[in-house]
């Protein structure tokens, strides 16, 4: 899942950590977060890169990106982790798809 943005500096610096990584651990897969950097020329925006990957456990797999300069982060992702967590927490092992038919029905 990749979860773009264009966040600037703030309180939400501290929510990025956060938040993404609790979509990687709630749903057992990948979450490649992608946020800009620099100033903004037509405003005053700041912001704060930091991209990452992150794993289905929580764990970033690599470096967290630079907060000042563009690059470009290429990470190797096992995939087979992705089966090993969703078989082990029950997050996602328990759900009962069955239970939802009132609420998703058009």
């Amino acid at each position: 899942m990749f979860i773009p943005s264009a966040t600037s500096r703030g309180l939400s610096e501290y929510l990025w950590r956060v938040e993404q990584v609790s979509h990687a651990l709630a749903n057992g897969y990948y979450v490649g977060t992608i946020n800009r950097v620099g100033i903004e020329p037509l405003g005053d925006d700041d912001f704060y890169g930091q991209s990452y990957f992150c794993d289905p456990r929580g764990q970033f797999v690599g470096e967290v990106g630079d907060p000042h300069k563009e690059e470009l982060l290429v990470r190797d992702l096992d995939l087979d982790k992705i089966d090993e967590v969703r078989q082990t927490w029950q997050f996602f092992r328990d759900r009962r798809p069955d239970a939802y038919g009132d609420l998703v029905r058009p």
